[in-house]
C-alpha cells in the first residue's frame, strides 16, 4: 500500500510518500493549504503545479492530510474536493485538523497536552483517540498568542513606535528593507497572507535571539500564551507540555523557561511532527 501523509500549516505543508511494505519514505514540500486563505482551486492547481509533477498520483492508495484551519465540515471539504480531484484513484482520503496530527506526533496513543507553536498556535487535551478538549486560540487577529505572528506582530508594533533601541531599529530597517510605516501598513492590508506576513518578522527575532530586548519580547509572548491558553485548561499541571513547531523549537530555552514557571514540567518540543506521525501511521496501519 502506498501513503501519502500531509502535515499542512499556514506556511508550508511537508509531504511523505510511505510504501508500507518497505516503509520506504519519500518527502515532499509545497505552500500551506489553510482553507481559511484558500480555495479548493487554488490548492488543486498548486498541488498540479508543485506535487503531482514529481509523483505517480495514480500509485497513491491512501491519504490522511492534517491542515490548520482544516476544523469545520466546510473547511474539510474545501480541502478534501481539491485532493480528491488531484488524486482519482485514490481508496481514502482523510482530511482532519493539524491539531490531531501534532497530538498522534506527540503523543501516539497516550493520552495528555498537545501544543502547536508555529506561524500560528494551538492547543489542546487528547484522550488518546481523539482531541477531547481545544481552547479556541482565536487566530493572529485576536490570539495566537506565542505564535510566529504573535512575536512578530510585537516587535514590528515597537519598530513603528519608535521603540527600538537605535542600533536595533537600523538593523530591522536594513533586513526588511523597510521605508516607513506606511509601507508595513501596505503590504498588512493588500496581502493575501497577512497572518504570514507578521510572522515573517519573527525571523528577525530568530536572528538576533541573544539580544535582551528579543529575549524579553518572546518571554512575553509565551507568557501571554500560558495565560490565556494553557493555564485555562482543567489540570494543566498534571500533564507535561509538548509542543511542535518551529517558533517552540527555536526558542526552546525560553519556552521550557515559562513553562516551568507555570509548574508545568516538559515533554517533548520538535520542529515538526510528520516523521512522528508516519510513524503513528505505520504502527496502526
Amino acid at each position: 500500500m502506498i501513503y501519502l501523509i500531509a502535515d499542512s500549516g499556514s506556511t508550508k505543508t511537508d509531504w511523505c510518500l510511505v510504501n508500507t511494505e518497505d516503509n520506504s519514505q519519500k518527502i515532499y514540500h509545497t505552500i500551506g493549504y489553510n482553507p481559511y486563505f484558500i480555495d479548493s482551486e487554488a490548492i488543486y492547481y498548486s498541488l498540479s503545479e508543485n506535487l503531482l509533477k514529481d509523483l505517480d498520483s495514480e500509485s497513491v492508495d491512501n491519504i490522511f492530510f492534517y491542515g490548520a484551519g482544516c476544523s469545520t465540515p466546510e473547511k474539510k471539504d474545501i480541502v478534501f474536493r481539491a485532493i480528491n480531484r488531484s488524486f482519482p484513484k485514490a481508496k481514502s482520503i482523510f482530511v482532519d485538523h493539524d491539531l490531531l496530527a501534532t497530538a498522534r506526533a506527540l503523543l501516539g496513543s497516550e493520552a495528555g497536552f498537545a501544543a502547536i507553536l508555529g506561524t500560528g498556535c494551538n492547543t489542546c487535551l487528547y484522550d488518546g483517540i481523539n482531541i477531547s478538549l481545544n481552547i479556541d486560540s482565536l487566530g493572529y487577529l485576536l490570539g495566537d498568542e506565542g505564535s510566529g505572528s504573535h512575536i512578530g506582530k510585537k516587535i514590528v508594533r515597537d519598530f513603528m513606535r519608535g521603540r527600538l533601541e537605535p542600533e536595533l531599529h537600523h538593523r530591522f530597517k536594513e533586513r526588511f528593507q523597510i521605508e516607513g510605516n506606511e509601507q508595513i501598513f501596505q503590504t498588512l492590508y493588500s496581502t493575501q497572507f497577512p497572518n504570514r506576513y507578521l510572522a515573517s518578522f519573527c525571523k528577525f527575532a530568530d536572528e538576533y535571539v541573544t539580544h535582551p530586548y528579543i529575549r524579553n519580547k518572546v518571554r512575553d509572548s509565551f507568557r501571554d500564551f500560558f495565560k490565556n491558553l494553557v493555564s485555562k485548561y482543567p489540570d494543566y499541571q498534571s500533564h507535561k507540555f509538548n509542543c511542535v513547531g518551529s517558533v517552540g523549537f527555536v526558542f526552546k530555552d525560553i519556552l521550557e523557561e515559562v513553562a516551568l514557571s507555570y509548574d508545568m514540567k516538559i515533554g517533548k518540543i520538535i520542529k515538526s511532527p510528520l516523521q512522528d506521525l508516519v510513524a503513528f501511521h505505520l504502527k496502526n496501519k
